[in-house]
């Protein structure tokens, strides 16, 4: 066996990979991404519904385009969800704070 052929056992590049894990697994499972991509998708196909309501449809809603009002405020709290994770990022646990758990 030849001594180069084999991985250094350097414990500070273990920590380094084991912090890039814990973030890219904090930033992957952030709530807010998954809150605010489904309240743009549901936004926009609500919005797009409320643009091509009928007379009937808008009629019933007593002459408010609600769907068009309602798709543009999910399209809006999606957005917010969105920048608010983009600004904020998650803050992985340090390395003490994970071995406490």
């Amino acid at each position: 066996m030849d001594q180069h052929s084999e991985r250094a056992q350097d414990p500070l590049v273990e920590e380094t990979e084991q912090e890039r894990a814990r973030s890219a697994a904090a930033r992957l499972f952030d709530i807010r991404r998954v809150i605010g991509g489904l309240f743009v998708v549901y936004g926009v196909l609500v919005g797009l519904v409320g643009l091509f309501d009928g007379q009937s449809e808008i009629a019933k809603a007593q002459g408010l385009r609600i769907n068009l009002w309602a798709g543009l405020a999910m399209l809006l709290f999606g957005l917010f969800m969105l920048a608010w994770q983009w600004l904020r990022p998650v803050e992985p646990p340090t390395a003490e704070e994970a071995r406490e758990v």
